[in-house]
């Protein structure tokens, strides 16, 4: 990974605002999962807009210019239009750039860890030089801000990395694995009313967090014991900002330091496929995550989807 980047818009939603907004309590959101404010992005605010602003530092911090890249692929589950023209073509768009693969991928939250094994499937094998891979989520477009079972956890932003065949640091390894007989507990669905159809997530929490807890040990295990690599050898954990009782699940089972674990969670919720990073780049803008550093990632999201990876970051050392 050449480069690491994010965005995140302006207007903040605490939870003393869900307070008014539905019955619930801060102190409940905070002690359930880990939240203390998300943000939103403004009406006229898409996720191609969002990601587009996260792409165009993605590519300078990469030392690259807007010509080089070849590939654009977004993960997002909020997409600008519903099938076509895809977040991708927009923010290649909103980019300049034009005769270029460019298309979406939908895993939900573990879209960035897909875009990763996608992106080194296309420069391993010499058919892209350098892919520039974006995770862009306008969650709030798809929230039903009543049912307070949901619109507590997500927000909105996005990250945006790129993916070079001349990196020093190639990624080491990428698993990802999917069960669609769990798609039911989490999903958006079509709402229909008197007076037009919208879109709303809908969750049963309880079920989905059994099984992720369970899901995303055995695949940050299995990758580790793949590779040989000892859980202390790993210089930061990121993982999908979700739940914080989900991150410290696996964070006790990998016996990991809280220094080695990456927690944006209270700032920023669940952002879906931007999750993982837009942590990568609050750790890196705080000299946390230098180059060469060992990472391990693993998200889990509707579908069921989920995925880890092992790479080294090979970006340069952030400099204010």
């Amino acid at each position: 990974m050449k480069s690491i980047a994010a965005f995140v818009p302006e207007r903040i939603l605490s939870n003393k605002d869900l307070e008014s907004m539905v019955d619930t309590s801060s102190e409940w959101i905070f002690k359930r999962t880990g939240i203390e404010e998300r943000r939103l992005a403004a009406e006229n605010e898409k996720s191609s807009d969002l990601g587009t602003k996260a792409a165009i530092l993605a590519v300078q911090r990469a030392g690259l210019e807007l010509k080089d890249i070849d590939a654009l692929i977004t993960a997002t589950l909020s997409p600008d239009y519903f099938t076509m023209p895809s977040t991708a073509c927009k923010i290649a768009s909103n980019l300049g750039l034009k005769n270029i693969t460019a298309f979406d991928l939908s895993a939900a939250c573990a879209g960035f860890i897909y875009l990763l094994e996608v992106a080194r499937s296309l420069v391993e094998s010499g058919v892209k030089k350098n892919v520039l891979i974006v995770g862009a989520e306008k969650t709030s477009s798809v929230m039903d801000y009543t049912d307070r079972s949901i619109c507590i956890l997500f927000g909105d932003g996005a990250g945006a990395a790129v993916i070079s065949a001349d990196e020093k640091y190639p990624i080491i390894d990428v698993h990802t694995g999917s069960n669609g007989d769990f798609g039911d507990l989490l999903k958006i669905e079509r709402v229909e009313s008197s007076k037009a159809a919208s879109l709303a997530m809908r969750m049963r929490g309880n079920e989905v967090f059994k099984v992720a807890v369970q899901t995303l040990q055995n695949s940050v295990l299995e990758i580790l014991a793949k590779n040989q690599i000892r859980s202390e050898e790993i210089d930061l954990f990121i993982p999908h900002q979700a739940n914080l009782r989900i991150i410290k699940a696996v964070q006790d089972r990998l016996k990991l330091p809280d220094e080695k674990c990456v927690l944006t969670i209270q700032k920023y919720g669940n952002t879906s496929s931007a999750s993982i990073p837009m942590a990568m780049n609050e750790a890196y803008e705080e000299g946390r995550l230098k180059k060469g550093d060992l990472i391990l990632l693993d998200a889990f999201g509707g579908g069921f989807v989920w995925g880890s990876a092992l790479l080294r970051f090979g970006g340069e050392n952030f400099k204010a």
